[in-house]
């Protein structure tokens, strides 16, 4: 049986009115009397009526909604970013509408193409790892469509962007591995073609350059998918395994990235951190909880959200068009746990 929601010409029907006069009715219109008022919005909450957002957004040219796109929904850094976005969206009465990517170009613009259909009335993105022509986004920005990026960005696009300041989460990283002792210290990244993947071991790279530690490109290797497959991951860790001379810690530049790693060296039986050490770029509440607890570089996911929806909403509701953008820059939090404890001194044996 096919749903059908009630409509006005149902409330006229059996009120025995006009349409128009329900119409107007239901927007307090002064043409019609406070009892024909009271009596249509009575049968309309007695019957649950609500009005049509398709109906609505044609006639005033605007739907309300706003598009969210990011790679995976069930990513606790993307997820947090979400809750940020639909808390001022509720409160400034816009309807969240969320797609995935799943790291799939093609993914990408099937989705884009749904929520501009939709008539939605801005976007927030995150690009897939796949993504490498942005003309597409380049029209639809060119043809009004206000959107903001965040965290994997597009440069060449003048609007409003959010990101954290990856180049200092990852130099701290970097650094605190150091710090406790560990030398060679590999890189597991998402693809180099990202503006994360750029500014994070940009960071990761200086931080060694500044402790007088030779960067050897052999330790530094991109999963395409940014951990979402985890043969990737996989590949990677074992490749970094097969090195003459193995890696001593990891530094993770991405979410699934560090779990993934952590998952791949318990079951190779290498422990963490005794036989190597692992940081990397997290927002999972369970990180706290394993085994041993993960040192992390952790983003304000939630804020990011907040931050991108309200430069969002300025775009939507701007009079003028806006021309002058800007790039909001969010602090990360190192929290050390037991992944990176200090490495013991060698000793050598008395003969």
């Amino acid at each position: 049986m096919k749903f059908e929601a009630v409509t006005i010409k149902d409330i006229a029907k059996a009120l025995g009115l006009s349409t128009s006069t329900v119409s107007r009715a239901l927007r307090d219109s002064y043409e019609i009397s406070p009892e024909t008022k009271k009596l249509v919005m009575e049968y309309a909450g007695k019957i649950n009526y609500h009005p049509n957002p398709i109906a609505l957004s044609l006639k005033e040219r605007r739907s309300r909604s706003i598009g969210v796109l990011v790679c995976e929904i069930a990513n606790s850094f993307f997820s947090q970013t979400i809750n940020g976005i639909e808390s001022i969206a509720y409160n400034n009465g816009y309807n969240v509408i969320i797609a995935q990517s799943r790291e799939s170009v093609d993914r990408e613009m099937l989705n884009l193409q749904y929520l501009t259909s939709r008539s939605i009335d801005g976007l927030i993105i995150s690009v897939s790892t796949e993504t490498k022509d942005f003309s597409y986004l380049k029209e639809l920005s060119q043809k009004g469509l206000p959107i903001v990026f965040f965290d994997r960005i597009v440069d060449e696009i003048e609007t409003h962007k959010v990101i954290v300041d990856n180049y200092k989460g990852a130099y701290d990283a970097t650094l605190h591995l150091v710090s406790n002792g560990y030398r060679r210290i590999a890189a597991v990244s998402n693809p180099e073609s990202l503006s994360i993947t750029k500014e994070r071991l940009a960071g990761y790279k200086a931080a060694l350059t500044d402790h007088h530690i030779e960067i050897d490109e052999s330790l530094i290797k991109y999963c395409q998918h940014g951990g979402m497959i985890v043969a990737e991951v996989e590949d990677a860790v074992n490749e970094l395994l097969r090195l003459p001379q193995l890696p001593d810690a990891i530094f993770a530049t991405a979410d699934k990235l560090t779990t993934g790693c952590l998952r791949i060296l318990k079951t190779k039986k290498i422990s963490v951190p005794d036989d190597m050490g692992l940081i990397g770029f997290s927002n999972t509440d369970l990180t706290e909880l394993l085994n041993p607890p993960l040192s992390i570089i952790k983003q304000p996911a939630f804020e990011m959200g907040e931050v991108a929806t309200n430069l969002l909403l300025q775009l939507i509701e701007s009079k003028r068009p806006v021309t002058d953008f800007e790039t909001r820059i969010l602090s990360t939090e190192l929290l050390i746990r037991g992944s990176t404890k200090k490495v013991k001194p060698k000793t050598t044996e008395m003969a």
